[in-house]
Formats: structure tokens, sequence, C-alpha cells
């Protein structure tokens, strides 16, 4: 829905016009759907296409509007971040060499978009979730200025409260406070359209949850949030907690969150779906745009249903029920919305053409999957491929136990390949780019795997800003090549040739593993715990993480000093004895040159880093060193 047609549903009185609108729009659709209004004789697909901009480092690029204006007509708009974009793809019929040309009118698209951001001093970036996304770079201040996204953010904050509590536990956890719906900004993804007929509606939305999981499996492209590595598909986790706008409440009663994958299977219409998310979600926003839907069906008019869609807008099913329409009919189609963006457009094409076939071709091995599979084993798959990818051991038909990468390969493949001739898929898209998908399952090479093993590499002897700008780096080069991710070799070092220390932060940097002391701990503890880490500096916190006090090395050798002078003994002295009371701190968003020069100023080899009054790092001279050796192997790379 167009940006200027939604408003805050905030008062009662705004809420129940709004609803009597979509009440009518539902009833509208169903006669509609009763009178055989839609269009059949003609299937298309589609596509949405979004899209990151990042500066020379790899950093976000927030200017959205700006890159917009210069883009001129076009069908790019915003999304909900200013470092983002979103490319319109024209639907296409589904057939003949559709496959081929949705990847060249992607190919087109974004080499205009990539060279209108360059003009502007940026690039573009096909990625699930951008790898140097930083916190700081999700403040309400890179929030795109238009009323949609002002009135969303303000909704979900009325209805949760405005602080809430990320957790995704994956091969590392992230646990953090966010105040702001703007974190799902981090996501970006490609999803695919298929224009499904009425009659068939409710069979091919089933097959496309029940193939869900598998389908993402050999997708991800996700893995690595704040510097963390989670999930395969760490969007799937960040999505549905960014945006939930449930409380903590009592643990008997069952809540559905707004972003989800469904309850059960779908029986009769599209429009249980409707009836179900008007029933359980309630209204967030609105629009001051009317439709007189009865008179305009009277004259023979098609509606736009605005309010059922701005409604539908706020609900996010991973398969999303879409109405719409095209040469003046109605149609439906099935949005496939579990598809991160990238590695490449090769990547995604395959992703899509291994999508549609499947929901072309699934009734011909199992005519009614609901009874073949559990709902609850299809929503299950989903989650684990999400946290697993290709590593995914599903549960399918028959009670079988199967792993992602057999079921593709031995079952869903030739599924596909069927689906895709029946669509008289020309043979040589089939053959690209399902080939693709078998290659990527083969090498066992997902973006998510090239990116985890590329990290691992790079911060064995590179601290983890290094790491996640050379694979920024490496994507942006790779993806300008074309070649789909199987054939990616890993990251290097090398590729960051636009490093620059002065630009970066603190938190970039400072060290998050801490080790830390209470002040009623006794000296030998302090001793023995710096000598077991090889640390020169232990923080002094209290049971609520503030910081009290530093310890150092320095400090502890002096006091043992004193007690062998006057024979004495340090077995009674405890950490609050010693420590520096009050110590020179940092905020981690500052620059690490402001860090530099206070260390150099006041002559001391640490500073803790504190955030809302609490520990979160510590910045010392060996962090320094670090960043010294970068540069001077940057300078000499530029020699040569």
């Amino acid at each position: 829905m167009g940006e200027e047609r939604v408003t805050l549903a905030d008062n009662n009185e705004k809420v129940q016009t709004f609803m009597k609108h979509v009440l009518r729009d539902l009833r509208a659709l169903n006669k509609m759907l009763d009178e055989d209004w839609f269009e059949t004789d003609t299937i298309r697909i589609g596509a949405e296409q979004e899209l990151c901009m990042v500066d020379p480092h790899g950093r976000i690029f927030p200017k959205s509007l700006e890159v917009l204006e210069r883009l001129g007509d076009g069908n790019y708009t915003t999304e909900f971040a200013k470092f983002n974009l979103e490319i319109n793809m024209e639907p296409l019929e589904f057939g003949g060499n559709c496959l081929s040309q949705m990847e060249h009118n992607l190919h087109q698209e974004m080499e205009h978009v990539r060279n209108t951001v360059r003009e502007m001093g940026g690039d573009i970036l096909l990625t699930g979730i951008l790898p140097t996304i930083r916190k700081m770079d999700v403040d309400m201040e890179n929030l795109t200025p238009l009323p949609r996204y002002k009135a969303l953010c303000k909704a979900i904050n009325k209805l949760r409260g405005k602080e809430y509590e990320l957790r995704i536990q994956g091969m590392d956890e992230l646990l953090m406070k966010f105040d702001s719906p703007l974190l799902e900004a981090c996501n970006t993804g490609f999803q695919v359209h298929l224009q499904v007929k009425p009659s068939e509606f409710v069979n091919r939305y089933n097959i496309a949850q029940a193939v869900t999981g598998p389908v993402l499996a050999c997708a991800v492209n996700s893995p690595i949030l704040f510097g963390k590595r989670l999930w395969a598909e760490t969007r799937v986790a960040l999505f549905h907690q960014s945006i939930d706008t449930r409380q903590v409440g009592e643990h008997l009663r069952d809540s559905s969150p707004r972003v989800t994958f469904g309850n059960e299977w779908l029986k009769d219409s599209i429009l249980d779906i409707y009836r179900e998310d008007i029933s359980r979600y309630r209204v967030m926003l609105s629009t001051n745009e009317r439709e007189e839907v009865e008179k305009m069906m009277e004259e023979g008019q098609v509606p736009e249903l605005i309010a059922l869609q701005v409604h539908n807008s706020s609900v996010y099913r991973w398969n999303r029920p879409c109405y719409g329409i095209s040469n003046g009919k109605p149609h439906l189609r099935i949005e496939n919305r579990v598809f991160p963006s990238g590695p490449t457009v090769v990547d995604e094409v395959a992703n899509g053409a291994f999508w549609l076939g499947l929901l072309n071709g699934f009734e011909d091995k199992y005519p009614d999957i609901t009874q073949e599979l559990d709902f609850d084993s299809a929503r299950m798959n989903f989650f684990a491929a999400s946290k697993m990818g290709l590593d995914t051991k599903f549960e399918w038909t028959g009670d079988r136990k199967i792993t992602a990468m057999d079921l593709i390969k031995e079952e869903l493949l030739p599924i596909a390949r069927n689906g895709l001739e029946k669509a008289n898929i020309d043979a040589s898209d089939i053959d690209t780019y399902l080939g693709v998908i078998e290659s990527r399952v083969d090498s066992a090479q997902t973006g998510s795997y090239w990116l985890v093993k590329s990290y691992g590499n790079l911060t064995k002897e590179n601290n983890r800003e290094q790491a996640l700008s050379a694979i920024t780096t490496a994507m942006v080069k790779n993806q300008k090549k074309g070649e789909p991710v199987h054939k990616w070799g890993r990251a290097r070092i090398e590729e960051m040739d636009q490093w620059k220390p002065s630009n970066l932060m603190v938190e970039e940097f400072m060290t998050t593993d801490l080790f830390t002391v209470r002040k009623d701990d006794i000296l030998e503890f302090v001793a023995n715990l710096l000598d077991w880490r090889k640390i020169r500096y232990l923080p002094v916190e209290d049971d609520q993480k503030h910081l009290i006090g530093l310890i150092t090395m320095r400090q502890l050798l002096r006091e043992y000093s004193k007690s062998v002078d006057d024979e004495g003994d340090t077995g009674s002295l405890t950490v609050e004895d010693i420590m520096i009371q009050n110590p020179i701190t940092i905020h981690p968003e500052a620059s690490i040159m402001e860090a530099m020069a206070i260390m150099k100023d006041q002559g001391i080899g640490c500073l803790p880093v504190v955030k809302n009054s609490r520990l979160v790092g510590i910045i010392t001279e060996g962090n320094f060193m670090k960043i010294t050796i970068r540069l001077l192997q940057t300078l000499e790379s530029q020699k040569e």
C-alpha cells in the first residue's frame, strides 16, 4: 500500500470505522469469489527485490530518499530504513523463458540502481542481513521519514511498550535490549509471487507451507547479526522478535505473534486466512482513503479492497495471501517471504524457480499434503531450517526423518523439475536454475555457510570489525562477478582496500568477553585470574554490572611488593582496598581516535567501555596494536 494512504489507528472511533471497511471488503471478496470475478486464463509470477546501500567502508549508506529522487520513474520504492531500497519487478507470464527473463530484468534494474548509488558515493549489496550493521544504525534517526513507517512504529510501541528484549541463541548468543521496531530493518529479502486460481488456492497454499522448510534450508544467507553467529537464517528470529506486539503474561494463554507461520492447514478458502487474521490481531493501522465497494461492484468496477489490504499488510505471514488487480481483473497470489536477498541474482532466481516448480508439481506426488504431513511438522521444519540450513533433519511424509540434502536431491528437485515442465518453462532455464540448487546442495555451500566459514577464518588473526568489513567487501565484489555462491572462495582480509581506522568506533574493537571481579574478592583470586587469563586489567563491577572500579596488574604487583618489604600479608586485603575508584571510561560509540587520545593524555593503558551506566567492554593497548598492524599492512599493500 502507498505510504500516503496509511495512518495510525490511535482512537476507538478510527478503529471502529476502519473495521467496518475491513468487513465490507471481506464481504466483497467473498462475493467476487462466488461470482467468478477472478482472472484464471493467465498465470503470472513476480518478485520484490530488497537491497542494502553501503558506503565505501561497507557501512550503511542512509540516503534512500535522495537516491530515489535521482532514479526517477520506475518500480523503486522506500523500505523501513533509509539505507534500504526495494525494486518491484514487472510480472511475467509463468512459462517459456520467464525465469531467465526475470534474471535479466533484475540485473538491469540492479545495475541502474548501483550506478545511481555509486554516483553519490555508495554501492549496493544483496544480503539477508548486512554483516557490518551496528546497533546504532537502527536508531530512529535512520527511519524513512514517511507516514506509513512512523505510524507502524507508533502502533507497535503502543501495543507492547517501547523497550524490548532480543534474545537469539546460535553458535554465539545475542542478548540485548532495543527500543524501536526499526531493528527489523536489518532484514532484507527477495519475495517471490505466484498467481493462483481461486479453485486451486487452498491446495497450493498448503503446499507452500509444507515446502517452506526445505526451500529455505538451501537458501539461507543471514547467519551474522551484530558480530554474532546465530541462526543460518537469522532474519526469521529477528523478524519474529523485532515487531512482536505481545506482552509477557499468563503462560497458560496462547497468543500468536504478528509474524507467523500459521496455526493449521488451510481448509476451505483464502477467506479463512483473512478471517483468522482479523480475529487474532488488533487493528494497528488505518487509512483515510475509503472505497464504496458495494456501489463499485454494482457498477461492474473492481474494488482495490484498500482496508483489507492495509490490515493484511500489518500481519506478517511467511506465506502471505495477496489480492491484486491486473488488466482490470482481480487475481489471487501467494507471496513467499522466506527467501533472503542474495547472495547473487542468479542464486535468487534459482531459489524462486525451485519454489515455483514445487508449487506447480507437488500435487502430482501428494494430491493432498495435509493427509501426508502434520501441520506441526511443517512448522517445526521451517524453524529447524532457519536454525540449521542444510544440516537440518526434517520430519517428512510417511513418518520419515530425512536430511535436508537427501530430501532436496532425491525427492524435491525432481518434483520441481516436473512442475516447471508442466508450466512449459524452457528446458534450458530449468537446467540452469535447478542446476544451481543441485550444485549448491552438493557443495553444501549456502550463503550462510560461506559467511560463517569466512568469518571463522578471518577472526583467527583479525578482530571482528576487520573480518566483517572484509566479508562485506568480498560479497559486493562476488555479486558483481555474478557467479553463484557455491563457487565463491573464502573472503580474505586483503578485500578491505578502503579500510581506515579514523572511521571506526570503540565498540568495533573493544573486548566483550570480559572477566571481572567484585569488591569483596580477595587479592589471591585476582592474581590467579590475571595469570590464568593472561590479562593485565580487571574491571570491578557490582551485582547489577555497574562499573565501580578497576584493578591493574601494576597495582597488584605494587601491593605484593609492599607486603614483602613490610613482611606483611595480603591475605586480609580485598579488591576494594586497592582498586582505582571511578576509573575513566568511554562510550562504545566514541571513535577509536578519541579513545587513543584519552589514553595518551591520561597515561593509562585501558578504558572500560560503559553504556547506560553498565560495563559492556574494555579497550586496551592490545586492541590498538591490532589496529596499527592492520593499518601498516594496508599501507604496505597500497605500495605494491
